[in-house]
């Protein structure tokens, strides 16, 4: 994770521990705990999409594409003063996230509000998003393919990635 740009050494008075939670396919999943952290952080008001509402969008739409972002909360980076509330103690030492991590009870609002801000005026006639998911749609092919011309665009301009495997 070092290497890949996520973590760095932390020096800060902040420490949440880590929880290694066996997946279902035999490997492990390194987890942070932050509920001690979440249970004072003044939480983010803003609401994620309703599935009920967002399936109306799709009403006449004959044509679809899925995309996934690769590691999508990890394509947020975090603001500098706020690194050191992400740290967690290894073996290693003390660590800290220079990218959002799972388990802050604000990231799916800061992830949705990311997403809804990068594909505004796109969403409801060209595509869905539901955090890291979305969904390009299309009454006729080529009304598809400029869809998905435009959210590529976006997704560009944004610098994020998608996961191809997931796409």
């Amino acid at each position: 994770m070092v290497d890949n740009g996520i973590i760095e050494e932390s020096s800060g008075p902040w420490a949440s521990p880590i929880v290694l939670v066996k997946k279902k396919d035999g490997s492990t999943r390194f987890c942070v705990d932050y509920r001690k952290l979440n249970e004072i952080t003044i939480k983010d008001s803003y609401t994620l999409p309703r599935i009920d509402g967002t399936l109306d969008c799709l009403n006449g739409s004959q044509w679809f594409s899925t995309l996934d972002l690769k590691s999508g909360y990890w394509q947020v980076e975090i603001q500098p003063e706020d690194k050191e509330k992400t740290a967690f103690t290894t073996g290693q030492g003390l660590w800290q996230f220079k990218v959002m991590p799972f388990g802050l009870c604000n990231a799916p609002a800061t992830f949705e509000r990311l997403m809804e801000t990068v594909l505004r005026g796109l969403t409801s006639e060209a595509c869905l998003v539901y955090l890291d998911d979305i969904i390009i749609v299309g009454r006729t092919f080529q009304e598809h393919l400029n869809n998905i011309r435009k959210v590529f665009q976006r997704l560009q301009k944004a610098n994020l990635k998608l996961s191809p495997k997931k796409c």
